[in-house]
Formats: structure tokens, C-alpha cells, sequence
């Protein structure tokens, strides 16, 4: 009989009950500092074993969270990280990874789903963390559009093209073509390096350039364009590039 990499057979007799005393307790102790302080009272490796408790229910998760932060670095990038790379990770089979990117999914469209009632400009650390959350750790450049009305609230949030690890094609006509379908009077270019150098590119600068020029004229207004990092964003209208 093949064995589930994600629930193994338990062990048998005494065994099974040292296997149950080992990491039950533990659990129950974690869940109850949740219920009494929330997440700001659990460590980020916590955090995780209170998620994988849920997808692994006859394994230990303490070593599976620990070694997913010390392989991917942080929370974020841990839940991020490509499927196959999470499933080299000891104790994490294909059935978990992909309860691992529900979550992460559902986390993102919990994100995006805060946003259309509020201005997109009225917080640049909502905006950022927002960014973030949808595309800082896609393995390919992806190119998305925030259209914005006369208010600055979110119209729409498309993603335009999706490219390579380094690249992405854009086609400013394309850009406005949908800018002017939904009404929108202003956007907010974004796209990822995956590399996660930040640095706009010679190619980044004309093609804002280029878009800004055509969307001027039409009463659309480009606010900025920002490039998303593992760990960091650049704003090209902070760096004067257009």
C-alpha cells in the first residue's frame, strides 16, 4: 500500500501514543494563545503550524513550518512560493501545496476584495501591500492595470499580460483601448520582477512614457507606475521617469 506524503499511516500501539503526545498538547496550547491573542501573539512559524495543523492532522508541523521559513525567508514568500519548490519540502505532499494556494488565493481576493469603496491613493501602504499581495511572488513578470474613476477608486484591477521571468510585452494602445471601455479618468501601472531587483528598465521607462503620452491627450491620467519585488517596490513617479 503507497503511503499519503501528506497523511501518513499513524503508528501502531506505543508507538502511536508517544506520536500523539509529542504534538497534540502542543497544538491544543497554540490554538488557545490564538483564541486569547489573536496572530500578534503567535510567531510567523506558529502561524504556519496553526495552518498546517488543518492540512497534516497526523504530523508533527513545528519542523514543516520552520523549514518552509527558512527555505522561502518570511510568511509571505513562504505561502507564495511556486508548488514545486513547497513540495521539496519534507512532509508537504501535492494535496497540502495546493491547500496551501487556496489559502493563498483566498488571502489575495480578501485583499482586493477591501478596495473598491475606498480611494486607491488616499493610503500608499494600502496601495503597496496591496500590490504585494497580489504579484510579489509570481515567478513570471505580470503587467496589471488599476483603473481609476474621477474619485480614485478602483474600477477595475486587470491583469494585461502575462511575460517571462523577465519580460512582459505591453501595447500602450491596448492599455488605453481598455481604459476608455470602462470609463476610467486614471491609472495605476503595476507590474513584478521576479528577480527582485526593482530597478525600472530602459524598456519600463519608454513604455510608461509611451502610454502616458497617448492617455494625456484623452483625459486619462497615468499616476504611476510601480515595480513589485520579493522585498521591496520602486515608484518611477518618485524617480521623475515620466
Amino acid at each position: 500500500m503507497t503511503e499519503d506524503p501528506d497523511n501518513p499511516a499513524p503508528f501502531g500501539g506505543f508507538a502511536e501514543d508517544q506520536q500523539r503526545a509529542h504534538y497534540h498538547g502542543h497544538r491544543d496550547r497554540l490554538r488557545q494563545r490564538f483564541i486569547d491573542g489573536g496572530g500578534a501573539a503567535l510567531q510567523d512559524y506558529e502561524l504556519l503550524e496553526l495552518i498546517l495543523f488543518r492540512l497534516l492532522p497526523r504530523r508533527d508541523t513545528k519542523p514543516i513550518a520552520k523549514a518552509m521559513l527558512a527555505r522561502f525567508g518570511s510568511f509571505s514568500e513562504a505561502l507564495g512560493a511556486p508548488t514545486h519548490l513547497l513540495e521539496e519540502i519534507d512532509g508537504l505532499g501535492p494535496t497540502a501545496v495546493i491547500d496551501l494556494k487556496v489559502i493563498m488565493t483566498a488571502a489575495q481576493r480578501f485583499a482586493r476584495d477591501q478596495i473598491p469603496d475606498r480611494p486607491m491613493l488616499s493610503s500608499w501602504a494600502e496601495l503597496i501591500n496591496y500590490c504585494r499581495s497580489q504579484m510579489a511572488f509570481e515567478t513570471h513578470e505580470q503587467f496589471r492595470i488599476l483603473f481609476l474613476d474621477k474619485k480614485n477608486k478602483l474600477i477595475a484591477d486587470e491583469v494585461q499580460q502575462v511575460g517571462t521571468v523577465d519580460h512582459t510585452p505591453v501595447y500602450p494602445r491596448e492599455v488605453i483601448r481598455r481604459s476608455l471601455e470602462l470609463s476610467a479618468t486614471a491609472l495605476i501601472l503595476v507590474h513584478n520582477h521576479p528577480s527582485g531587483d526593482t530597478s525600472p528598465s530602459p524598456a519600463d521607462v519608454q513604455m510608461t512614457r509611451a502610454i502616458a503620452d497617448v492617455a494625456t491627450p484623452l483625459g486619462i491620467t497615468v499616476h504611476d507606475h510601480i515595480i513589485i519585488g520579493r522585498s521591496g517596490h520602486s515608484s518611477m513617479r518618485a524617480l521623475k521617469l515620466f
